[in-house]
Order: structure tokens, then sequence, then C-alpha cells
């Protein structure tokens, strides 16, 4: 059972890892780009579509802790109730 299943499962794996499509984004048949956004004349490309805004991806604000500081007292860090 065991011989069986190394085979059957490695075949498996391959066949997923082979279902990635390398190329360029397209529509999808029928359907075409979004339109414009309000105020642009031409409709966006697909490599622009793709561009993260930057509020969808902020960059860290926060200082981090670099070196072995002692934490302030948390009032709300309490130990669970028995």
């Amino acid at each position: 059972m065991m011989r069986r299943s190394v085979p059957l499962a490695l075949a498996l794996a391959l066949s997923l890892a082979a279902c990635g499509r390398v190329g360029d984004l397209e529509p999808a048949a029928g359907a075409g780009l979004p339109p414009a956004p309000y105020g642009a004349d031409d409709p966006l490309t697909p490599d622009e579509l793709l561009e993260t805004d930057p509020l969808a991806a902020p960059e860290r604000s926060v200082e981090l802790r670099r070196e072995s500081e002692e934490r302030e007292d948390d009032p709300f860090d309490l130990p669970p109730e028995s």
C-alpha cells in the first residue's frame, strides 16, 4: 500500500506543479479591461492595474526596538482567571 501511494503522490504533485501558466495577463474571453478612472482619458494598462496603491500597502512607520529595553507596565496585561 505504501509503495503505491508514493508514486501516486509524486505524480499528483508534478501535475499540480505543471498547472502554472507563465505569460502576460489578459482579460477573460468576452471581457475587457475596466473603464478608465474618473478624469483619465485612457484606461489603465494591465501593468498599471497590478501596481499596489501606497495606501493599500503602507510603509512601516513604527520604530522597532533595536536594543533590549524594559517594557512599560501594561495595566491590561492581566493573568488569566482561574
